[in-house]
């Protein structure tokens, strides 16, 4: 029998035939013709082609129990191949520390010197009580303390989508150790060593580990319910708070509080929890509808109380100036449950019948009424620029006249009229300022841990981003054999945060006159 031959022969290469062969060939032309190679080598070609497109669509709608019975097909769906991980390049690793540096701190509130009613503020994972009624939201309010932002923070991060075992596959690597309830425990002893203790463990403890010594810790962030200035003590020296900001090691990561020295590298202010934290877009756009068709009737308010010391301070001119004004309003006496504490409801109804939000300093530059006033659509006024504008770099926009009114301590402090300031702004621009606040209350705010399906980026989501892209920068360097420096510590340290990536020279500043 002849082979099969795969070559296709034309007419034009065939040889030439004898008179006997071209009868018999056309005697047999007018039978049947017999199908060349080609027409086999195509007929196979498409039945196997065939066979595979029904194979794969039949397997493809088969159901997820069809397919648990059958375990040896595969089924691929073509868009599984394209079809990208969310996660990249988001993946933080989060450390199991032992509970000595978090849990064992909550249930040992009634060590926190000074605060009889703290256990209150630790439950539902740091957001403290329901709030019912006033003028928060029917869901999704609480009683949240300024103080509670490390349980805040570590509960939203025990549901992280993008969380990882793997630390080697992690943008960032979180620590979560409670340092504002240790700080807050031993704030008024005497025994440094017990002050520093806990902070002296952890650090212990992280530079034992192969996460930490993989980047010298460059690649990891810690979250402080306190201002940084309650972490700066010299271990041997006095003065106030702990000293677990000093430790070298700890020097190298990114620590997140909620006011930060402007004059120090490593340390990023993060927004005071506020009352409301919703659990859907709904929640958050159902507020801010709610906050733009709000009646302030008011052109401006505090809501704060005296403090000792001289009348001449700003906070004791705006409650001279304010009391005189009929366009002005403080938190009455049924508002304060105690020295320096006001009913939340009581606070949030004022500041939402208000044009301007009157923001003074607090027990340092910043004051956590300032996200209450941006979450109720007030405008903030501010009379410092610590108080916020080198401070929230990452939370609130550069252009700072674009969403508040800055007003110099000095010259309220010359018997300057805050009233009249604010009464010269067109009501075109009040109208534009206040919906920029409005615009930013998702921003500022942290949403409920359990909430699923949301879009908006609430303030953990701001943070993460800024630690993982600083992160980024810093591994970088590190590949090319190099320290990236994004900020120095002294006196030119706030310039820096405030510079635009690409940005490295620093010059003068507006703001020069406030900080030196």
């Amino acid at each position: 029998m002849k082979p099969f031959s795969w070559s296709i022969q034309t007419d034009l290469d065939a040889p030439a035939m004898s008179n006997g062969e071209a009868d018999g060939k056309q005697h047999s032309d007018r039978g049947v013709r017999r199908p060349s190679g080609l027409f086999f080598y195509l007929a196979l070609l498409y039945t196997v082609w065939a066979l595979v497109f029904c194979h794969h669509f039949s397997t493809s709608v088969q159901s997820d129990n069809a397919a648990a019975a059958s375990p040896t097909v595969l089924q691929l769906k073509p868009s599984a191949f394209f079809r990208r991980d969310p996660c990249t390049g988001r993946y933080v690793y989060m450390y199991d520390l032992p509970p000595r540096f978090n849990s064992d701190l909550a249930r040992g509130c009634r060590r926190i010197s000074g605060s009889p009613d703290v256990c209150k503020d630790v439950t539902n994972d740091g957001f403290g009580p329901p709030l019912t009624g006033g003028s928060l939201p029917e869901r999704g309010a609480y009683d949240t303390d300024q103080y509670m932002l490390g349980m805040i923070f570590h509960a939203r991060m025990r549901r992280h989508e993008c969380l990882t075992s793997d630390p080697a596959a992690a943008a960032a690597v979180y620590v979560p150790f409670y340092a504002g309830l240790d700080a807050a425990m031993h704030l008024d002893n005497a025994d440094l060593a017990v002050r520093d203790a806990l902070s002296r463990d952890l650090v212990d403890w992280l530079a034992q580990r192969p996460e930490w010594r993989a980047m010298g810790g460059r690649d990891h962030f810690l979250v402080s319910g306190r201002g940084t200035w309650d972490f700066l003590r010299r271990p041997d020296a006095d003065g106030w708070g702990n000293a677990l900001m000093t430790y070298p090691a700890i020097r190298n990561a990114t620590f997140l509080t909620t006011e930060a020295s402007p004059w120090h590298g490593h340390d990023f202010a993060v927004p005071f929890p506020s009352h409301f934290h919703p659990s859907s877009d709904a929640d958050v756009a159902g507020w801010q509808d709610r906050m733009r068709r709000a009646q302030r009737g008011l052109l401006w308010c505090f809501a704060g109380g005296p403090r000792g010391g001289d009348m001449g301070t700003v906070r004791a001119q705006i409650i001279e100036q304010c009391g005189r004004s009929s366009r002005c309003s403080l938190l009455g006496k049924s508002a304060v449950t105690k020295p320096g504490h006001f009913a939340s409801g009581h606070a949030m109804r004022l500041l939402e019948g208000a044009e301007f939000c009157m923001q003074p300093r607090g027990d340092g530059y910043t004051r956590k009424s300032t996200f209450d006033s941006i979450l109720a659509g007030c405008i903030p006024v501010f009379f410092h620029p610590v108080s916020a504008y080198l401070q929230y770099t990452w939370h609130l926009p550069r252009e700072y006249q674009s969403y508040s009114v800055f007003i110099p301590a000095g010259d309220v402090g010359r018997n300057g009229s805050i009233e009249e300031v604010l009464s010269r702004i067109p009501s075109e621009k009040v109208a534009r300022m206040r919906e920029q606040v409005i615009r930013l209350i998702p921003t500022v705010m942290y949403r409920d841990p359990a909430a699923k399906g949301v879009t908006f980026k609430d303030a953990v989501d701001v943070a993460l981003e800024h630690v993982i892209h600083r992160v980024a920068k810093r591994r970088r360097a590190a590949a090319e054999g190099r320290e990236h420096v994004d900020s120095v510590d002294g006196g030119d340290s706030w310039k820096y945060d405030l510079l635009d990536d690409g940005e490295k020279k620093i010059g003068p500043h507006e703001f020069d006159q406030y900080v030196y």
